[in-house]
């Protein structure tokens, strides 16, 4: 049963202002095993965490910054909660729906392409299907719109128009990643040093995820900094957005908030502009492993860690690489043009050929 209750950081991490509530919503531990990816180099074994099957509905990471958020927003007793990101966001879905369990309203703020926003209608695609399947409230926003507002003055207007109409919102910043969200990250990292004993008696040497809003990066590199069984594995937080300088100042941000250290972070694509390249190597990587990932978030870090591989083979000898699978995979639909010709190419469909099918 999905219920609100006491929780306490890791002796490690018992920092002051820690959260003392969660909300029981991911099913944990998630699964740790071997991964054979394509492109590792002879010497260097691959290991992959399933946080894409933490449950609800495929929220992948969001699922555990959740619990820390919206356990606050019931202790501050509101009755809906806000959010914001873009038209495919796994965020936004992952809120209405966790939101939906606990019995609140969710309002949602999407950015997308102007056609889009103008109609009033985003369709019934992806994400989009699961936040409208539970009702949420969606408000449009162009992309212009949001850049010349920006996520916490657009969620602050929404707030005071829901409170002027006497409802109690709570807002979760862009991909729940603050303080509070942060934890979750924090917690993941306690549970995998639980995780490491008889199957993975030797730690890991790396750290690999996805930095799309900076709260999971933020939680990984603080756990894999701090607790003791870990013994500090390199993270290798690939951004999917911005630039290394707003990763490094954000996230420091977050890691200041919580009283913990800064950690570096490593700079990848531009967010939801998915490459050929990189759409091809999450297609490779279903067909040689059955793992599917996200275009618009573990694709690229898979993507920019076979590369970094491909760089420098000989560095990578000895070492064991974990990849923490963040989810997400209901944004491969927002990408079926681009996917088409991949498919096409790699695994065609053709008509069966019933002519010599004997009738029984």
């Amino acid at each position: 049963m999905m219920t609100v209750g006491p929780w306490s950081p890791p002796a490690w991490a018992d920092f002051p202002g820690a959260p003392t509530r969660r909300y029981n919503l991911a099913r944990t531990p998630t699964p740790v095993h071997r991964w054979h990816l394509p492109g590792t180099p002879d010497g260097c074994e691959v290991y992959i965490k399933r946080d894409d099957l933490t449950g609800m509905q495929l929220s992948g990471n969001k699922v555990r910054k959740l619990e820390f958020l919206l356990a606050e927003a019931m202790d501050e007793d509101a009755d809906c909660v806000i959010t914001i990101g873009g038209v495919q966001s796994n965020h936004c879905r992952a809120t209405a729906v966790a939101a939906r369990y606990l019995g609140l309203d969710s309002h949602l703020i999407l950015r997308a392409p102007q056609s889009i926003a103008e109609t009033g209608d985003p369709g019934l695609v992806g994400n989009l299907l699961v936040e409208r399947a539970v009702g949420a409230n969606i408000h449009l926003v162009t992309k212009r719109e949001y850049a010349a507002h920006g996520s916490v003055a657009l969620a602050e207007s929404l707030r005071r128009r829901l409170e002027r109409e006497g409802k109690r919102p709570y807002v979760v910043p862009v991909g729940g990643s603050n303080a509070i969200g942060t934890w979750g990250y924090v917690d993941a990292m306690a549970e995998l040093a639980a995780q490491m004993g008889e199957d993975h008696p030797h730690p890991f040497t790396d750290i690999v995820l996805a930095c799309g809003s900076g709260g999971t990066a933020a939680g990984v590199a603080l756990g894999a900094a701090l607790c003791p069984e870990l013994r500090r594995p390199n993270v290798w937080a690939y951004g999917v957005c911005d630039t290394p300088k707003y990763f490094y100042e954000y996230v420091g941000g977050i890691l200041r908030d919580m009283g913990a250290p800064v950690k570096d972070i490593a700079k990848g694509a531009g967010y939801a502009m998915a490459t050929e390249e990189e759409l091809a190597t999450t297609a490779a990587i279903a067909r040689a492993t059955g793992v599917l990932l996200d275009p618009v978030y573990s694709g690229k870090a898979a993507h920019g860690l076979i590369r970094e591989m491909a760089r420098d083979p000989g560095a990578w000898q000895g070492r064991r690489v974990l990849f923490v699978h963040t989810g997400g995979a209901l944004g491969v639909y927002d990408k079926l043009a681009q996917l088409q010709p991949i498919m096409e190419a790699t695994a065609p469909s053709r008509r069966f050929d019933v002519a010599d099918v004997e009738t029984a």
